[in-house]
């Protein structure tokens, strides 16, 4: 009779215990995610100062009107659409140190008023941020003196970078078109 419960007895010990151990287990594996979790990310703030000189005339313009709307009576140029690849110094003057390009497009999405819709990438060509680029889409308010865009993304170092760019017209000209614009970036 003895020997007919041992084998139950071992079974159910063998059951407990591996349960026991199981639910240990899961619960360890909780703890850690939830510390793991619980750990605050490590944000890492970029303030970058730079000139962008968007170039329109001559022989050698950066911005190249690439449509415009149909039949747009519009004083502001609406519809009309540029693709850039513009300088990127860091001084006012087109002659400074080159530290990367604008490069994507703008289109001008105001009947009333000249605001454009900037598509941006800020590549930049210099320094640690060498290969590395920051993504701007907003609206810029083109004709008053300072307007702020969002950045939405970017790689290399700025790989999932968010933030805002405030932009400053530093000179512009009526006759051309070409204009410097200072910019300060926060990421």
């Amino acid at each position: 009779m003895a020997s007919s419960l041992l084998p139950k007895c071992s079974t159910t010990i063998f059951l407990s215990c591996f349960l026991f151990l199981l639910a240990a287990a899961v619960d360890a594996k909780l703890v850690h995610s939830q510390r793991v979790l619980r750990r605050p990310l490590k944000e890492k703030m970029s303030h970058l100062h730079f000139y962008f000189h968007d170039i329109v005339s001559g022989r050698n313009p950066t911005a190249v009107t690439v449509a415009v709307a149909k039949n747009s009576t519009s004083l502001t140029g609406f519809g009309d659409i540029v693709m850039i690849d513009d300088p990127l110094t860091d001084g006012p003057e087109l002659s400074s140190k080159l530290v990367g390009r604008a490069q994507g497009l703008y289109a001008s999405a105001g009947l009333q008023d000249l605001s454009l819709l900037m598509a941006v990438n800020y590549v930049f060509m210099e320094g640690k941020y060498n290969g590395s680029s920051l993504s701007i889409l907003g609206r810029n308010m083109a004709m008053r003196p300072v307007r702020e865009m969002a950045v939405v993304g970017g790689s290399g170092l700025f790989r999932m970078a968010r933030g805002y760019a405030v932009a400053r017209t530093h000179w512009f000209d009526a006759n051309t078109g070409d204009a410097t614009v200072e910019y300060n970036v926060y990421v």
